[in-house]
């Protein structure tokens, strides 16, 4: 495990360097309740996890605040009693909100990936977290290789420094708390249309067939200019615009309508507000994608937080 790396990349950076975006932390209802009380999901138990069993499924999380790391609240225990659910995975490809690249797609070969601290202004414990989950290399250039051999735009990069962004430890953190399932991710070309990256999620669905648990990591709604730290957690959106999308996108997701998903502009009024940057909203089109068609979805979590950030969470299979 090499040196944790530490960095707050501006938005402009995202598209330029391929960085996280930064997460911003004068949301005081993410922060002000951070006691020593919270604890990591290490320190709340040690139950073993047994292996997954069959086909992998496929997951959609909500990561919103990075502050979910570290704690203990409804969120944070779903996550940790559906890491006991789904079983151990034989690796995690995570497509996160917070790896974006322009006209080409990477996957990520780290042997040993250090953790990105991509924000700032956070509480110092949440720069202590370490996650020494081991990379998945050779499983990652299997990946690269499903996306060339059946057509799909070709993946041009292999990236063997990249290390885990927050929206990929911070859930891993409460799934699979022992650090012990190898993990890779793939980036996002942020260029591409919905339909592009529906198209790569359904190129890597085979994976799910050799155990590797397919995981986009972002929020349905992610407008970080309207949310409210004033808000408590709570079960709907503080504003009508962003509960409407919410709604629309969980009807669009029963119903297997990824064409919808694809052109969520036209999802509800005010989806532009909901979705002003595309970034959080394509994780779920690359688990949409992955998802066999008619197969079957559930509800795993949801909720919002800081009045409008959706930490809907579902998975197929």
């Amino acid at each position: 495990m090499t040196e944790p790396t530490r960095r707050t990349p501006s938005r402009r950076r995202i598209l330029a360097g391929g960085g996280a975006l930064a997460a911003i932390a004068t949301l005081g209802g993410w922060v002000r309740d951070l006691t020593a009380a919270d604890l990591s999901p290490a320190a709340r138990g040690g139950t073993t996890i047994a292996p997954m069993q069959g086909t992998a499924p496929v997951l959609f999380i909500g990561h919103g605040s990075p502050m979910n790391a570290i704690r203990d609240n409804d969120y944070s225990r779903a996550l940790v009693a559906w890491g006991l659910a789904l079983g151990r995975p034989k690796a995690v490809l995570m497509v996160s909100a917070h790896w974006l690249s322009e006209r080409d797609t990477q996957v990520s070969t780290t042997a040993s990936p250090p953790l990105i601290y991509d924000f700032g202004g956070f509480p110092k414990a949440l720069y202590e977290v370490r996650y020494p989950a081991p990379g998945a290399p050779a499983v990652a250039r299997q990946a690269a290789d499903r996306l060339t051999a059946l057509s799909a735009p070709r993946v041009t990069g292999h990236d063997r420094q990249r290390g885990l962004d927050h929206g990929a430890w911070t859930v891993l953190r409460h799934l699979y708390p022992a650090a012990d399932v190898p993990v890779f991710q793939l980036s996002i070309d942020i260029t591409r249309p919905g339909e592009h990256h529906l198209a790569l999620g359904r190129a890597l669905a085979g994976l799910r067939e050799a155990g590797v648990l397919i995981i986009g990591s972002g929020n349905v709604v992610h407008n970080l200019q309207r949310t409210d730290g004033r808000q408590a957690d709570g079960p709907r959106a503080s504003t009508d615009w962003a509960q409407r999308f919410d709604d629309a996108v969980l009807q669009a997701v029963q119903a297997g309508d990824t064409a919808a998903l694809a052109r969520w502009q036209g999802l509800s009024a005010g989806a532009t507000m909901a979705v002003p940057f595309p970034d959080h909203d394509v994780p779920l089109l690359y688990a949409a994608g992955a998802a066999q068609r008619c197969e079957p979805v559930r509800q795993v979590f949801e909720g919002f937080q800081a009045g409008t950030i959706s930490m809907r969470c579902m998975q197929w299979g």
